[in-house]
């Protein structure tokens, strides 16, 4: 969509946005209405004004004097309440537009691929997500309904003009070329310094997100005097690009002060001082409304321009959005199988994969778990131990062969049906900022307190948080900050065994935790391991050495596979990581 944006307004985009409001077809009609409304009340006004001078103040007549002023103040009071009714409509439909086209956002980046986000900037997406969609609500708010309401009052005027003097009106309308093709040139540029005011604000954005939630990294390592200079030179851009709007808003806004100033003069020197000696009261009644036509004619004008800023910031963001909306990078979730448990057989057939193009990470693996085993799968960082959990969990496609849960591949079941049978503990444990409770159900209405405490017990961890304040109602804050690596690891586990998955995936989650959470984590492993297909991935050996089986990956690629005392026995592989990782033991 980025080709788009020489245009000073892409329509194909517009329309695309007005089909959001569709659902609010009412509201709409009735924001239009009260925008001709307004533009009839404006005229009314510049007419009565020239009436009251003409027919009542220069005729001494305070009869008549005293029925138009009431005239005009039903006039007025029939604009402060449409004023008061567009504003409101068109702000509500704005945030009603908004809110439906911020769930489909939302949406489409809960069924995005992982490898979506990691591509993606955190950052960028939240701004897209936040900051763009108010942007989107102003294009409706703030934007093309003011702009229609002032085109209309644009329009009445000309009318009005050509009515009641045409000679006096072609000399206005002669002056507005000039306006208009210096509109022109401003919107089109406007438009491109909106699309790098977002790009700095994206940027910002990011930098600020990626600091803050790396901050103990930048103090540890005492990067704070760099990043400061690196964040003043990305301020620096931001700050430029706003500059630019307002270089642009400062050479548009004058020109079209003056040009209204030499059409006010013009009509008084053509109106007045060449009509000396025919000057009656239809000629100053005429005057006086053109004084008020003229500024209606002209100030809308500026304000279109301004509004159109508006309009182009709003729909900048719409381009952005959309491009996210119209980003196709999900699984396919086109399988039909759903069911309430499964046994936990699983079976990768020459399953093939890479997170890049060209560039293989899994080369054709090939294994099997019996229902209710445990296999470790252990080797060096990269040897491509994780990607294999991602792949069983359909977080990634394959670029070929075959991967079965129950002897089924696992693109027949629903990906919410593949996904409700296994729980996976990760390494980095994620933990929202709520309750340790909320935590563990994660909002489910299925599972609650009572079975919450009911599995902590029973897997041993009911004392760990019934000694935090307020117990399970412990708010964690951000990412689970409030607790230590080793007590994060242990609310994983809970949440895992609550869910009562028929496969589990433990992903290195006994690593950098202390003694007395490991002593712990041991446990509850020892109890929801019991009785389901388990899968560990393990990097200290000294935790998988009762695994049923455990096999062996280098470089992408299975090398040795049976239990621990077979692989000892082997001499190979497995015996070299083991001796080496219990001599370095040894050694510390």
């Amino acid at each position: 969509m980025d080709n788009t944006s020489g245009k000073a307004f892409d329509y194909g985009l517009f329309k695309r946005l007005l089909q959001q409001a569709r659902p609010y077809r009412g509201t709409f009609y009735v924001v239009a209405i009260l925008a001709i409304l307004l533009s009839a009340f404006a005229v009314l006004t510049a007419v009565l004004a020239g009436n009251i001078v003409s027919d009542a103040i220069l005729k001494n007549d305070p009869d008549k004097l005293l029925v138009l002023i009431l005239v005009m103040l039903g006039v007025l009071l029939g604009q402060v309440t449409s004023q008061l009714g567009f504003n409101y409509y068109a702000n509500w439909l704005g945030q009603s537009v908004i809110k439906d086209v911020r769930i489909a956002l939302f949406k489409k980046m809960m069924g995005f691929k992982m490898q979506y986000f990691d591509n993606s900037s955190i950052g960028l997406l939240v701004t897209r997500a936040v900051a763009d969609m108010q942007r989107i609500g102003e294009i409706f708010s703030q934007g093309f309904f003011v702009i229609v309401a002032d085109l209309l009052k644009m329009l009445t005027a000309a009318v009005i003009m050509l009515i009641l003097n045409w000679k006096l009106a072609m000399i206005v309308f002669a002056l507005l070329p000039i306006i208009l093709y210096a509109t022109r040139l401003f919107q089109k540029a406007m438009k491109v310094a909106f699309i790098e005011v977002r790009a700095q604000v994206s940027n910002l954005n990011s930098f600020v997100q990626e600091r803050i939630t790396g901050m103990k990294i930048l103090q540890l390592f005492t990067r704070e005097t760099i990043e400061q200079e690196n964040f003043r030179h990305i301020n620096e851009k931001h700050k430029n690009a706003w500059l630019k709007t307002v270089w642009y808003n400062s050479i548009f806004f004058p020109i079209a002060e003056i040009v209204s100033a030499v059409a006010v003069g013009l009509v008084v020197y053509f109106g007045v001082l060449q009509n000396l000696t025919n000057i009656d009261l239809d000629n100053i009644k005429v005057i006086f409304s053109f004084l008020f036509l003229i500024e209606l004619l002209f100030r809308p004008l500026r304000q279109i321009a301004d509004k159109f800023n508006t309009l182009q910031m709003g729909m900048v963001a719409a381009n952005r959005v959309f491009a996210i909306l119209d980003t196709e990078s999900k699984i396919e979730d086109n399988g039909t199988l759903v069911k309430e448990k499964v046994k936990g057989d699983i079976n990768f057939e020459d399953v093939h994969f890479s997170y890049l193009p060209d560039e293989e990470v899994l080369h054709g693996i090939s294994f099997e778990v019996v229902a209710g085993q445990t296999v470790a799968i252990v080797g060096a960082t990269g040897a491509g131990k994780s990607t294999i959990i991602n792949l069983l969990s359909r977080f990634y496609e394959i670029d070929s062969g075959t991967i079965r849960i129950d002897r089924t591949d696992i693109k027949e079941f629903t990906l919410a049906s593949l996904r409700s049978h296994i729980a996976v503990v990760l390494q980095d444990v994620f933990l929202f900022a709520d309750t340790i409770a909320n935590n563990i159900a994660l909002k489910d209405s299925t599972i609650g307190i009572a079975d919450i405490e009911a599995a902590a017990k029973q897997i041993g961890v009911h004392e760990f948080i019934s000694s935090l304040p307020g117990g399970y109602a412990y708010n964690v804050k951000e990412r689970g900050s409030m607790l230590s690596s080793g007590q994060r690891q242990l609310i994983a586990f809970l949440r895992a065994y609550v869910s009562n998955p028929s496969i589990l995936v433990l992903d290195e989650a006994t690593s950098s935790v202390d003694t007395y959470s490991e002593q712990l984590i041991q446990k509850a492993t020892e109890k929801i391991t019991e009785g389901r297909t388990s899968i560990i991935i393990a990097h200290r050996l000294a935790t998988i050495q009762r695994a049923d089986k455990i096999i062996v990956m280098d470089a992408g690629q299975i090398v040795e596979t049976g239990n621990h005392a077979e692989l000892l026995a082997k001499d190979g592989y497995y015996r070299n990581l083991y001796e080496a990782q219990f001599m370095a033991e040894d050694v510390a």
